[in-house]
């Protein structure tokens, strides 16, 4: 019997670490004789601490697990032979839809084994499409492979992984370097984080994958600091990957050396950007370098470079294995294969899914997210991050393909998906997402530097209520000439949250400015607090917790609110247990 314990950083968040070590302890001490291991994300980061119970063939997996029901699932196991029926998943309304409408490619290995046992990983396959590609394949031919299945990159525009490949093996220079973008910056995406810490052997054969097709012998993983875990699991996967030859000189006795080592990042968002990460490794300011030339006739040092994300990997070891008209065969015509979406915002069932590229965003939504929170009307969802946009309910039939969504003024990007319900407020949200962009420019282009400011300024006036009707054709111009004008991806998409949100929910902006109201009551200088007479008991609990004294009135006598000190700071409306306080 073995118990796989969730240690993504999910699952340690929830209190992971200490459902291990109670098991561990309880195996100890009654000298059991079963496995107690870690392992990634299953992707049903609503669940977590998430176990699985492995025996006999069965896996019975169990959510919302701390230490005393660690004690009580052993014990049914141990004692009983059966599972403890009321801590399983599928009794704690689990969806059914969450799982049989994925299908896993890039997340095939993550909360099922051990990241940090090369063994496990060996056992599900691993290595074994290095192996074929160095026993049986010439670098063409690899390169042909990939072209075949459609793989396309998923950290962003979509661009034809073979192509990168194909332009660094044309490059006739003796040093050429792989580079896996892990710089994953979007709020509200961990795609690429979940990878690293479920399936870290997966991106290093990646990584050797493409390194061969290419002709280098160095590969660099670019990952941000702020994911500690990630990197600890992918030093512990190279450690051991030098241990069992296969990265070093004369990998399983052929002419291909390759090493990889991590340069960790400090958390600029621009740097996800290639050239601009190329500066980064090179120890510069991340700013996006001009292009032509491109990283594949000049990256880093000057030499022939390619940079895949983290995803985009991930797929690779498993087209090698597989063949390319097994991944083509999943997917549209012009968008083949799967892809990860880190689901977040106003979701019910929030966490990681991978799908069928042509899935309608409803389904992904609805059926594999479970919804909305508190069953409220679903709004929009913001897809690709801050370079994205919010594609409205109207549009939730649109399909999961590059082509579609880009048609929508939204983007792919690497795979973020932020849930939004009715009181969620577009000028805010829009507001939110280029006050980041703004924040993480690097300032090279002017426009980038100071349109991305002067759009921000304005979006801060209109959730004030301080816009001008001629506001909206200014975010507009500034945001058209901000995409055209500058030189990298982050300048060029940041103008999307708001000249979508100007696109479908341009009466919301007009409300603000003319009516000087918030539909979504987000937007606190244009609310009115008031208290309802036929509601309010004169508890005086609003009056106590005002920190203006702005609530005025005597026990069990209706209270006043005096709009001139109210700050609208919602403190009544949140300690009232009458519901007396009402917001327009």
């Amino acid at each position: 019997m073995k118990i796989r314990v969730g240690l993504g950083s999910c699952g340690i968040a929830a209190g992971g670490r200490k459902v291990l070590e109670v098991l561990r302890h309880e195996v100890k001490a009654n000298n059991l004789e079963l496995i107690v291991e870690p392992t990634g994300c299953i992707g049903m980061c609503f669940y977590e601490p998430i176990i699985d119970v492995v025996t006999d063939g069965n896996v019975f997996s169990y959510g919302f697990v701390d230490g005393k029901k660690a004690k009580e699932i052993l014990d049914s196991h141990l004692n009983d032979h059966q599972p403890l029926e009321e801590y399983l998943l599928y009794k704690l309304d689990q969806p059914a839809d969450y799982t049989k409408k994925q299908v896993k490619i890039a997340l095939e290995n993550c909360g099922i084994i051990n990241p940090e046992k090369i063994e496990d990983y060996i056992q599900k396959g691993g290595y074994k499409a290095i192996s074929k590609i160095l026993n049986n394949m010439s670098q063409e031919e690899v390169i042909e492979e990939i072209k075949k299945s459609g793989l396309r990159g998923r950290g962003g525009a979509g661009f034809p992984t073979w192509f990168k490949w194909d332009a660094a093996l044309k490059q006739k220079k003796d040093k050429k370097y792989m580079v896996c973008n892990a710089d994953e910056g979007d709020p509200g995406a961990f795609m690429d984080r979940s990878i690293l810490e479920g399936d870290p052997h997966r991106i290093i054969e990646g990584m050797m994958i493409g390194g061969y097709a290419i002709g280098a012998d160095e590969g660099i993983i670019y990952c941000r600091a702020e994911y500690p875990l990630a990197i600890e699991r992918l030093e512990g996967a190279i450690a051991q990957a030098k241990e069992k030859s296969f990265l070093g000189k004369k990998i399983l006795g052929k002419n291909f050396n390759f090493e990889i080592r991590i340069k960790k990042g400090a958390g600029a968002f621009v740097c996800g950007e290639e050239t601009a990460l190329i500066e980064s490794l090179e120890g510069k300011r991340g700013m996006p370098r001009l292009k032509p030339p491109f990283p594949a006739e000049s990256g880093y040092w000057q030499q022939p470079t390619n940079i895949n994300n983290v995803e985009t990997l991930a797929n690779v070891p498993w087209i090698i294995s597989n063949g390319a008209d097994r991944f083509a065969s999943v997917g549209t015509e012009k968008s083949k294969g799967t892809k990860v979406f880190a689901l977040s915002g106003k979701i019910k069932n929030g966490g990681l899914v991978e799908v069928a590229m042509g899935m309608k965003l409803s389904e992904v939504i609805f059926d594999i997210g479970g919804g909305i929170k508190e069953d409220k009307k679903f709004k929009a969802v913001q897809l690709g991050g801050p370079s994205g946009g919010c594609i409205p309910a109207a549009l939730m039939d649109t399909l999961v393909t590059y082509e579609d969504i880009n048609a929508t003024g939204a983007i792919m990007g690497s795979g973020g998906m932020v849930v939004m319900d009715e009181t969620t407020c577009m000028v805010d949200i829009a507001k939110f997402f280029l006050d980041f962009t703004c924040k993480e420019s690097c300032g090279k282009c002017l426009y980038c530097r100071i349109g991305t400011k002067r759009m921000l300024e304005i979006l801060d006036r209109i959730t004030k209520g301080k816009g001008k009707p001629e506001d909206l054709d200014e975010l507009e111009a500034l945001g058209d000439s901000i995409k055209d004008a500058s030189l990298c991806g982050l300048g060029q998409t940041a103008p999307n949250p708001v000249l979508t949100g100007l696109k479908y929910f341009r009466k919301e902006y007009e409300a603000h400015i003319f009516d000087k109201k918030c539909p979504a009551k987000q937007c606190q200088e244009l609310l009115t607090y008031t208290i309802s007479e036929d509601k309010c008991t004169g508890c005086t609990l609003c009056a106590r917790n005002c920190p203006t004294d702005a609530i005025t009135g005597t026990v069990k006598k209706l209270h006043h609110i005096n709009q001139e000190l109210c700050i609208k700071c919602g403190n009544c409306k949140s300690v009232c247990n009458f519901n007396a306080v009402n917001v327009d």
